[in-house]
């Protein structure tokens, strides 16, 4: 298998902090001119649109001859000035020039050092857990995955089968993609697997500058563990969701299989490498275009485009509420329709919050059998007899969940507009009920 390089661009940038970066010296004239044309060398072989490399080739011959790089002296400030006037011809967020001698240093070092730096990378790696930093089961029956990046490094497979294991019980899931930077296609087509059955399908294709040359994705036909592909899934993007982040999210939306929640996200669908420019600088090089099966297109500067719109701080909200009421509206037996309703409830308020006013809230303080009720500072609070007090969080005017208890709720019972009684309720629809004291 080839080594993964559709890293974000934030990846790459990210290298001044995993490589570190020598101190600044000021940076010539000759190696300005160097790294200008190893550049363009290396656009005219593999950049993907010939027709922009001829623009890009152009402005920056253009800019060395007029001397508008002459003034720069930093090496960072050379980069990103270099940097800004690809992005002005053409933006496209995965070509960048850096200042890093460190990776370079090391790059041309490889056949030395492979087996150490790929120990080092795979220690990195598993530092955050290969990327699947939370996961957990929500009630509901809801699995919720944040998942930070989509590596392929050694150990990153074991890390996707044991999250898939945990959360294959999951009625529905959640994955969390707000602040994926992207990474590799092939843990992309990894994960996609587990979410859509045989047979076979074509999830992705990468082209290339030799248009003889293409790659194609498609499904596993066997994975270890049990497929997820009857849960319901809804997937969570920001606007800094970029690259195999995005791939992963197009893929599975476009095959109608997952319901995308959040914002539009970054618009890098291209894939790419890292390439040496000179003893100081290097480069991130586009030099494949993902191309869609079904929409015979990609996400590239336009973002992959959610099905539910919501700034990135309510996406989440937004999944757990939607999911917990398709699981409760497609339930037919009503046992299971009672419990997922419940939970639904508690994600509607969090999305929705009842606002009641102060005099309707004051008419439900009072005594109730061995409950007792009590107003403080805007909100009702929850005792009963020997236990801890409860702050107590509308779910509608005259029903509230305790905070901290998610198994016990109370509806308020009125005759005429007079509050009678209080009534405890729990997930299998159970209920006891005591009388106001008068």
């Amino acid at each position: 298998m080839r080594k993964p390089i559709g890293a974000l661009i934030l990846v790459f940038l990210s290298f001044s902090v995993v490589y570190g970066q020598s101190a600044q010296t000021a940076v010539n004239s000759a190696e300005k001119k160097a790294v200008i044309e190893a550049l363009c060398k290396n656009l005219e072989q593999e950049y993907i649109f010939p027709d922009v490399t001829a623009k890009y080739v152009q402005m920056l011959r253009d800019n060395l001859q007029s001397g508008k790089y002459e003034g720069i002296g930093q090496p960072g400030q050379f980069a990103a000035t270099v940097t800004h006037d690809l992005m002005s011809v053409h933006r496209d967020l995965h070509l960048s020039v850096r200042f890093n001698p460190n990776w370079v240093k090391e790059e041309r070092n490889r056949k030395e050092l492979d087996e150490a730096a790929i120990r080092r990378n795979e220690r990195r790696s598993r530092t955050t857990n290969y990327g699947f930093n939370e996961i957990k089961i929500l009630p509901g029956n809801i699995g919720y995955l944040r998942l930070n990046e989509f590596t392929y490094d050694t150990g990153a497979q074991d890390a996707a089968v044991g999250a898939m294991s945990f959360l294959s019980n999951a009625d529905a899931l959640i994955i969390d993609l707000r602040g994926n930077g992207g990474g590799s296609p092939e843990m992309v087509q990894f994960l996609c697997s587990y979410f859509l059955g045989n047979p076979r399908r074509h999830l992705n294709s990468f082209s290339y500058k030799d248009i003889d040359k293409l790659t194609q994705y498609w499904t596993y036909t066997y994975l270890p563990g049990k497929r997820l592909d009857k849960a319901d899934l809804y997937l969570l993007t920001s606007e800094s969701t970029f690259s195999a982040a995005e791939e992963f999210t197009y893929n599975l939306k476009n095959l109608k299989r997952a319901t995308v929640i959040g914002e539009t996200t970054g618009g890098g669908a291209h894939d790419n490498k890292f390439v040496i420019l000179s003893d100081n600088f290097m480069m991130s090089l586009p030099f494949a275009r993902a191309i869609n099966p079904v929409s015979k297109t990609n996400w590239e500067e336009v973002g992959v485009e959610p099905d539910i719109k919501v700034s990135q701080n309510k996406a989440l909200a937004t999944a757990l509420a939607m999911a917990g009421k398709k699981l409760a509206e497609k339930e037919k037996d009503p046992e299971f329709k009672a419990y997922y309703q419940w939970y639904f409830e508690t994600y509607n308020a969090a999305l929705n919050p009842a606002s009641i006013e102060t005099e309707a809230l004051r008419s439900y303080v009072g005594t109730y059998g061995p409950r007792t009720i009590t107003l403080e500072g805007g909100s009702l609070f929850y005792q009963r007899q020997g236990q801890a007090k409860r702050k107590m969080i509308p779910l509608a005017e005259d029903y509230f969940l305790l905070d901290g208890n998610e198994n016990f709720r109370l509806k308020f019972l009125k005759e005429g507009d007079r509050i009678v009684a209080v009534e405890g309720r729990n997930p299998g629809g159970a209920a006891d009920k005591h009388l106001k004291n008068k």
